[in-house]
């Protein structure tokens, strides 16, 4: 996954998704995109939240995120935002 950040203007955190065709079937999609708002959810947002940084999050699935199990994306999700909340701004 690509992941970006900036600043958020607003005084929480937020999360976007970008999750690609790749050639798969719109109910895959979906369902990548389900697993990553769900992660988002529990917890990539209330991660920063906790930490005091707020910030735009936006997670870009790549190709492998389709047949990615549900832990396996909530691994990598969860290491990168905890690598996040380390960083001083």
């Amino acid at each position: 996954m690509d992941v970006f950040f900036a600043a958020s203007p607003a005084s929480r955190s937020r999360l976007g998704l970008i999750v690609p065709k790749h050639g798969h079937r719109i109910v895959d999609r979906n369902r990548v995109k389900r697993r990553l708002r769900e992660i988002g959810r529990r917890c990539a947002l209330p991660a920063l939240d906790s930490a005091g940084v707020h910030l735009d999050l936006l997670i870009r699935a790549h190709r492998s995120a389709y047949g990615a199990p549900f832990a396996v994306l909530e691994d990598e999700v969860t290491t990168l935002v905890e690598g996040l909340c380390s960083r001083s701004f």
